[in-house]
């Protein structure tokens, strides 16, 4: 009769981690880079292959990142939200043009829009990688101090915009 019992207790507990599992928002994936400093970088830009950005360059500022690409059909839901939030100069967005073609990434701003102050060009991939990228559309928030204050994996939405990323500009503006 106890035979029986063994599976029964191990197929409970795989259900209940199932359900635990079901109930998680996969696009909140915790970073371990938050409340880390934004990895250091230094890449060409997008538009001119002669000048480089890297991230010391708005120390002192809040910033976004935005992590695109033009072969992304993702990166072309989010980006008239983007186009938005840049011209309501709350926060600078800066781009990181991901694993492109440099002729595609600019033509793919001059048809739909450049939110970016500027978009640097990641061509390999490598700083993508060193900010944990796992696909792109990726969003970062960094504080005046460099540090990543929030991660945001996907879509932003305009209600990402308005009940998370705003929220958390404010607050990181206020501190000085």
């Amino acid at each position: 009769m106890r035979r029986w019992l063994w599976p029964l207790g191990i197929f409970l507990v795989l259900a209940v981690f199932l359900g635990v599992g079901l109930t998680l928002n996969p696009r909140e994936v915790p970073s371990p880079l938050i409340g880390k400093p934004a990895p250091q970088f230094e890449l060409p830009l997008l538009h001119d292959a002669g000048k480089t950005f890297t991230q010391k360059d708005l120390l002192g500022k809040v910033w976004m990142l935005n992590v695109w690409a033009s072969w992304c059909a993702a990166c072309r839901d989010e980006h008239p939200v983007l186009v938005d939030l840049a011209k309501s100069g709350v926060v600078p967005i800066y781009g990181l043009n991901y694993k492109d073609k440099r002729p595609d990434g600019v033509a793919w701003l001059k048809r739909f829009g450049d939110p970016y102050v500027l978009s640097a060009y990641d061509e390999k991939g490598r700083v993508g990688i060193d900010y944990g990228v796992y696909g792109v559309p990726e969003t970062y928030v960094i504080d005046k101090q460099g540090v990543i204050r929030y991660k945001h994996i996907g879509v932003v939405t305009p209600r990402d915009v308005k009940e998370k990323i705003l929220p958390l500009i404010a607050k990181l503006n206020e501190n000085t």
